[in-house]
């Protein structure tokens, strides 16, 4: 998961106490989401920031490990799962790469609002396939930029020059879903939460 570490360090405790902006797409991911989870499924959240949408989904798994490459994000985790006591939520710096370079392998990953922010979208989604049991899912929500709001890319060019944004791909809905079928994937479910900024939710079957 190559993003800059720097750049979400020096913006997480800001992040972290930034209230949700739709309350009721993020309810409604939720609700999506816990559809497809039961408490036998060992989970990995890749991207999981300081940990909220982990500890939310904690109740409806066996198993969850968030993890980021923002050690700032990762500590502010932490000391949310030691605050509420709860026993089978860990959380870990790590990248993709990281990650599938150990022998663990999981029924379920979850990314919500990170792949369009890799440097290499298509090969994430690869090797998120390989850590995948055969059967298991890969369930996310991408801000599809490009699909509704490619006006803001010289904004958002600014932005990143300035150092006020990360690097940033303007995804629309089929590119999204062709890079996710040729990584192996078959798409179970879609859904825009919000639909005004699109925002697709895709829950994809490792095949």
């Amino acid at each position: 998961m190559k993003r800059s570490d720097t750049f979400w360090d020096s913006v997480a405790d800001k992040y972290a106490r930034k209230r949700i902006g739709n309350e009721a797409a993020y309810a409604q991911t939720l609700n999506r989401t816990r559809a497809y989870l039961s408490t036998d499924q060992k989970v990995l959240e890749i991207g999981c920031g300081t940990g909220t949408t982990a500890l939310k989904l904690a109740p409806n798994v066996a198993q969850l490990t968030g993890t980021d490459i923002s050690g700032r994000m990762i500590e502010i985790a932490r000391d949310k799962v030691r605050d509420e006591a709860i026993t089978n939520v860990s959380f870990a710096k790590q990248t993709i790469e990281d990650i599938a370079a150990t022998a663990d392998r999981y029924d379920v990953v979850l990314g919500f609002n990170i792949l369009h922010l890799l440097d290499e979208p298509e090969d994430a989604i690869a090797t998120l396939h390989s850590i995948i049991q055969p059967g298991g899912m890969l369930i996310s929500k991408t801000p599809c930029l490009g699909q509704k709001l490619g006006y803001l890319k010289p904004l958002i060019w600014v932005l990143q020059k300035l150092g006020k944004a990360p690097r940033v791909h303007f995804l629309n809905y089929d590119r999204l879903e062709n890079m996710i079928r040729a990584a192996g994937f078959e798409i179970l479910e879609t859904g825009e939460y919000p639909a005004s900024t699109g925002s697709r939710f895709i829950v994809a079957k490792r095949v």
